[in-house]
């Protein structure tokens, strides 16, 4: 299920309750709109808007977890792509191929992962099935050093070669945790009950039902930047590739 439905899902059951809510004041005795009444349901709908207001900070707090965690990522391999050429340019012109090849593997790489046209793909898909690390680990792997300095570059630069390929492991792994459907699910679900509160209290005018439509919206937006920020390589709310950007400037100056 794809953000965007998610949120008209939740979007929907709050106007639904909303409407039912406005309709059971106008259907209920005179008895159950009394004073007393009113107070019984004001109570109950601000525990359940405490109660969301909890889940939504909650939620909030760990999809902007996920979100920094992949940015970070981002920003740490594009720091050790720097650090890998300048090692591959201290070994000296034997390793010219070997940049090359580099600098081809991230400027493919941040196309691949943020298309810059319309066609579908991209995103995380495209981070697991880039191999061009192992490619480029391989061929460090292959050098001939024939000094002992050679030997120590050749070492420090593999070694920055693993680091990238667990930074790539690691980002796909971390992306394996979207947001708990029970969460959404209970979440929507208080929402619904909220507004039929609300629609039972608000009088039958355009100001109320105004008011409790951007509430609604609001509430709806919440979800989705939610649903958002949970999925950091993909959907409308992405990482930057500019760290990626940059290293890619910087190898090919």
């Amino acid at each position: 299920m794809t953000s965007l439905v998610t949120v008209l899902i939740a979007l929907a059951c709050m106007g639904a309750g909303m409407l039912l809510g406005s309709c059971l004041r106008c259907r209920l005795p005179d008895q159950h709109l009394r004073d007393d009444s009113k107070d019984v349901v004001k109570t109950a709908t601000g525990m359940i808007a405490t109660l969301v207001a909890l889940v939504i900070g909650l939620l909030v707090s760990s999809a902007k977890s996920s979100f920094d965690q992949a940015n970070a990522g981002i920003t740490q391999v594009g720091a050790k792509i720097i650090l890998l050429d300048r090692l591959l340019g201290r070994y000296g012109g034997a390793t010219d191929e070997l940049r090359s090849r580099l600098r081809e593997s991230v400027a493919v790489g941040i196309e691949r992962i943020w298309p810059s046209g319309d066609g579908a793909g991209g995103g995380l898909i495209a981070v697991e099935r880039a191999n061009s690390l192992e490619e480029i680990q391989e061929m460090v792997r292959r050098l001939a050093p024939t000094n002992e300095t050679a030997r120590s570059i050749q070492s420090q630069a593999f070694d920055v070669c693993k680091e990238l390929s667990e930074s790539r492991w690691l980002m796909i792994e971390q992306a394996q945790t979207p947001t708990p459907t029970v969460f959404l699910v209970m979440l929507i679900f208080w929402l619904t009950v909220l507004f039929i509160g609300l629609g039972m209290l608000a009088p039958g005018n355009a100001t109320t039902y105004l008011c409790l439509t951007i509430c609604a919206i609001s509430m709806a937006g919440a979800i989705l930047l939610i649903l958002e920020m949970s999925r950091p390589m993909e959907g409308m709310i992405r990482v930057s590739p500019a760290p990626l950007k940059k290293a890619l400037s910087v190898i090919n100056s």
